[in-house]
């Protein structure tokens, strides 16, 4: 009668090696030599037998799961839906499944400052990926003191505690501006809610390309909901009431520039003719705008890995620096 594997005891008896050798050899260590890796893995093989992920999990006292959290403080109106959010979740969602991870979705309203370290001591994750600061970087600063595995999509700012992995937001805001700038516009238009701190740098990265041409250019700056349904009436007022109409638009997001192309068209105006609209994060959608939308590339994937590399890292107890990422300008018809 053939002798049957359900655990790994079973196997490591079948394989005259003890149960560590046969738990070390399917996970992959070097620890274990080749020969006999190979003919572990050979026996799981013909008995069907593959290690239990829970079993696992109890003996390096891990969860298997990844929180991802979602904190909306300074914009309580945007949805998971948005499609920056659904796209970097997307490939976090690759990354981590690749790794033998699930993914556990939160989307934050904080009402409090202890939010963060009350989803910490429920203790239900390995570790946390937090998609945009908000105007929360003091909570994660605080919670970074004392508890390792956390990282978060966002910027960078001197003093930093918190582990961070983004584009140079300045940078970005300055090379869209000065494309505005070059493409012939002197009274462009700022629109973005920059209580968020990467919005906040994109905005400083557009007054330093303003300034850097002396005056003859003037920028306005316009807060703008980052909601769909919310920007298009902070646009249409700004545009109402402006005594000056705008000749360029840099929006802080693909989806507020999308909006504002459409504000733009039912007051008649065009886009790139009359003003000239460029936007932030080269999601999918703007290859698909009408018109195809200038942008501001983050490369999205490569940021992704990242956070979970740092943060696999860090439940490993390594701590890790913040990573920085080149935005790229990406000029399509809309400028």
């Amino acid at each position: 009668m053939e002798e049957k594997v359900r655990t790994i005891y079973d196997l490591a008896r079948m394989a005259g090696v003890s149960a560590a050798t046969v738990s070390r050899a399917l996970a992959g260590k070097n620890v274990v030599s080749g020969k006999t890796a190979e003919r572990i893995r050979k026996l799981a093989e013909e008995h069907d037998f593959r290690p239990s992920s829970v079993a696992r999990n109890l003996r390096t006292r891990r969860r298997g799961a990844i929180g991802v959290v979602i904190p909306l403080g300074h914009e309580r109106g945007q949805h998971i839906s948005d499609p920056f959010f659904m796209t970097l979740i997307g490939y976090l969602a690759d990354e981590l499944t690749e790794r033998g991870f699930d993914l556990v979705l939160s989307r934050v309203i904080p009402g409090r400052t202890d939010w963060l370290r009350k989803m910490i001591d429920a203790d239900r994750v390995d570790g946390f990926i937090v998609i945009g600061q908000s105007d929360q970087s003091a909570v994660l600063d605080k919670a970074a003191q004392s508890y390792l595995p956390l990282a978060a999509w966002g910027a960078f700012v001197q003093g930093q505690i918190h582990c961070s992995v983004g584009t140079d937001n300045f940078l970005g805001g300055r090379l869209a501006t000065r494309h505005l700038i070059e493409r012939g516009c002197r009274n462009i238009a700022f629109l973005g809610n920059t209580q968020a701190i990467e919005l906040s740098l994109r905005l400083e990265g557009a007054r330093a390309a303003v300034a850097e041409v002396g005056g003859r250019v003037t920028l306005a700056e316009i807060p703008t909901h980052l909601a769909a349904e919310l920007s298009g009436a902070d646009i249409a007022a700004f545009l109402e009431s402006a005594s000056t109409a705008p000749d360029g638009i840099f929006a802080a997001s693909d989806l507020i520039a999308m909006t504002a192309i459409q504000v733009l068209s039912a007051r008649g105006l065009s886009v790139p003719g009359d003003v000239k609209v460029i936007g932030y994060d080269d999601l999918p959608i703007a290859r698909s705008s009408v018109p195809p939308l200038s942008t501001i590339r983050q490369d999205i994937a490569e940021g992704a890995r990242h956070l979970v590399e740092s943060l696999l890292k860090r439940i490993d107890g390594k701590a890790t620096g913040s990573v920085v990422l080149n935005p790229e300008l990406i000029v399509r018809s809309s400028t």
